[in-house]
């Protein structure tokens, strides 16, 4: 297939980007700089620009884009940037697919969006038929997903990958983690009893071509694995993995203090489960936590 990418250079995008290509697909990489590269087009979101011929030369649109939630301390200006650069971004590629005649359209979009779609979830599992919940984070769920409306209107097949949280030693969910843990001072954070959907890195790659090649499947898609844990649990199994002691809890405060608003998220719970991906066949290659981190410390 012909593959046209947006956040082709993040954390997920790069991997992406190898992994469709290894596969035999053909890679454009949608960039705001000049391109540097044949493979490489540039657009302008912020400012809705994209040459509509770029989209029409594709047989799909992945679209991955969006600044990283947990990179920064949130204040006003990073929030606005979360919503921003994923809302913009999905409403230029939308748009402008829906713009083109119905002969040169892609055959789907499959736009990220993320597990924060369900906001605190407690200890009631969901699926991909639950409402969205509150907080900042399913707001902007809402919107992002609402972004792509204009695709699906024109008859294009849309997935909206509802992420977890991918685990890698080199970024993600892990790789904030790993030095303290190395160091003994690591531990549960809060309470410990909230929800991880995690995922394998591995089977995070492989839900994308498995859904690029499964044209009945549309709408909403938990891309997570098939067993959540509590923050407990998964603090036992990495320190188990690492032989290092994880004694010290962090107390919720501390993470307010250190996080500032994004220390709610990281204490939310969302015991999200794959509904979608289970009724349709997907294989995990990790399907339990033990061996999804034994792999992400591996790698």
């Amino acid at each position: 297939m012909r593959i046209l990418m947006a956040g082709a250079s993040g954390f997920l995008g790069t991997r992406l980007v190898d992994r469709l290509r290894a596969d035999g697909h053909q890679v454009t990489r949608l960039v705001r700089r000049p391109p540097r590269t044949p493979d490489e087009r540039q657009w302008n979101p912020s400012a809705a620009q994209l040459d509509p011929a770029v989209v029409a030369e594709a047989d799909a649109v992945v679209n991955l884009a969006g600044a990283g939630v947990g990179d920064k301390r949130w204040n006003d200006g990073y929030r606005q940037l979360i919503r921003s650069s994923r809302v913009d971004t999905t409403t230029t590629l939308a748009i402008t697919i829906a713009g083109l005649p119905q002969g040169d359209r892609p055959r789907a979009l499959l736009n990220a969006s993320a597990v924060g779609w369900y906001g605190n979830t407690g200890d009631r599992a969901v699926e991909e038929d639950a409402p969205a919940g509150e907080g900042f984070l399913a707001d902007v769920c809402r919107v992002w997903e609402a972004a792509t409306r204009p695709a699906e209107d024109a008859g294009v097949r849309v997935v909206r990958l509802r992420t977890g949280l991918p685990l890698h030693r080199d970024g993600g969910l892990l790789k904030p983690q790993l030095l303290p843990f190395k160091l003994g001072i690591a531990g549960r954070l809060g309470s410990g009893r909230q929800w991880l959907p995690w995922i394998s890195m591995v089977d995070w790659l492989g839900t994308v071509p498995f859904l690029l090649g499964r044209d009945d499947v549309v709408g909403p898609v938990n891309v997570v694995g098939p067993a959540p844990v509590t923050n407990a649990e998964f603090t036992r199994e990495l320190a188990r993995q690492l032989h290092r002691p994880a004694i010290f809890p962090i107390p919720a405060l501390a993470l307010k203090v250190a996080l500032g608003g994004f220390a709610h998220e990281a204490l939310t719970s969302a015991r999200v489960l794959p509904g979608v991906l289970t009724e349709a066949g997907f294989t995990y290659r990790h399907a339990d936590l033990a061996t999804a981190l034994h792999a992400a410390l591996a790698d």
